[in-house]
């Protein structure tokens, strides 16, 4: 909104000009998003208490858990809220990329809304049934998977429209251009042809994959966002190298028309991020809940199949990685052998069982995030 009333200025006042650039766009978008925080947030906290939205605690997790029965969580609505006014006010709304994004956060939100809501009312730390919500996230990665199968290989909306109806027409066995490509980071030429049906079941699994790993990693105060956040501003770095077509072919990325405006979501997304960290941080006011966790999960997801960066996501989220891991292992080790391999999963737990103390755990795991974000920018030189 904000971009279109600067170019309408522009056409009397030159500086207005100055808002066209997607890098001052992003730092605002930060700014933006972390002031809404800052200023929503205390009411948001207030209003949930009153309303007694507390979080159930796992009876069978560590003791020091216990203390935090009752604190108010769905505090992802707040991240939510922060993300989409600062995109509606700072991005390009005709960029379709941005579209995307928004809707397929939002989506996930939503299930995730409904999750908690039937863990607070209901008292019931399962909430929405697995069924239910596997179902619900695979028919909005699904949708999203389908569509930007085409959208990325496609720079306008009408290419875009000509790629999907000769799909349609061609019995569903078109083959997509090099865009489309599963990209392998350190080799400037390396690259696995996907098809439309590799495409789309790539993009379904790093969607809905990412949204539940980033559940799976909320469960320490602060533990989940900062990963979130770093992994988001290491995202916009490539997002906005993509949209560049002298960066891009520079360092060897795909061009993608229209990626770089990703910049500036992935931008209220580290901004809203660490509004939300200053409630979050240990001891926490307020936990963000599946509202927040499925939704920054596949926000992060969605960006990294647009810029064509699937592999980086894995190593920039390799904290997210092993918490997964670490469940699916322990899972699959006790109705194999009864015997579990870790003290208790997601990993998280099991460290805190031997002895590390929360904020240990915590501060381990961002640097940890740290270095691989840093190796995973390295991928954009190191070809």
């Amino acid at each position: 909104m904000l971009l279109a009333l600067a170019n309408w200025l522009a056409a009397d006042v030159r500086t207005f000009n100055v808002f066209g650039y997607i890098t001052l766009r992003s730092v605002l978008a930060t700014m933006t998003a972390l002031a809404i925080s800052f200023v929503i947030g205390p009411r948001m906290i207030r209003k949930l208490t009153e309303y007694k939205i507390g979080q159930a605690v796992r009876g069978d997790g560590p003791q020091t858990h216990l203390t935090k029965a009752g604190t108010p969580t769905m505090g992802g609505a707040l991240i939510l809220v922060s993300i989409t006014v600062t995109t509606l006010m700072w991005a390009d709304l005709r960029n379709r990329f941005i579209w995307v994004v928004l809707i397929v956060t939002m989506g996930f939100g939503a299930i995730g809304w409904v999750d908690d809501y039937r863990k607070v009312v209901y008292r019931d730390s399962r909430g929405l049934s697995a069924r239910a919500k596997f179902v619900l996230q695979s028919a909005i990665g699904l949708i999203a998977a389908i569509y930007l199968a085409f959208s990325v290989s496609a720079p306008s909306n009408t290419q875009f429209l000509q790629l999907f109806s000769a799909w349609l027409g061609s019995g569903f066995n078109l083959d997509l251009p090099p865009k489309a490509d599963l990209i392998v980071p350190f080799f400037k030429t390396v690259s696995y042809p996907l098809g439309v049906w590799g495409f789309i079941v790539l993009s379904y699994c790093v969607i809905v994959g990412t949204s539940n790993a980033v559940n799976l990693t909320d469960g320490l105060d602060g533990l989940a966002i900062m990963p979130t956040v770093m992994i988001g501003a290491g995202l916009g770095i490539f997002a906005y190298v993509t949209g560049r077509s002298d960066f891009s072919s520079y360092l060897f990325v795909p061009h993608i028309p229209g990626a770089g405006e990703l910049t500036v979501i992935c931008g209220a997304i580290a901004g809203a991020g660490l509004g939300f960290l200053w409630f979050n941080a240990y001891p926490a006011e307020v936990f963000m809940g599946d509202v927040g966790a499925l939704a920054l999960g596949a926000a992060l997801g969605a960006i990294a199949i647009i810029v064509r960066q699937e592999i980086v996501l894995f190593i920039m989220g390799g904290v997210f990685v092993v918490e997964t891991l670490s469940v699916m292992i322990q899972v699959a080790s006790f109705k194999l052998t009864g015997r579990r391999v870790f003290r208790m999963a997601p990993i998280h737990h099991h460290y805190e069982l031997k002895g590390w103390k929360e904020n240990q755990v915590v501060v381990r795991f961002w640097i940890i995030t740290m270095l691989l974000v840093l190796f995973g920018l390295s991928t954009l030189k190191l070809r």
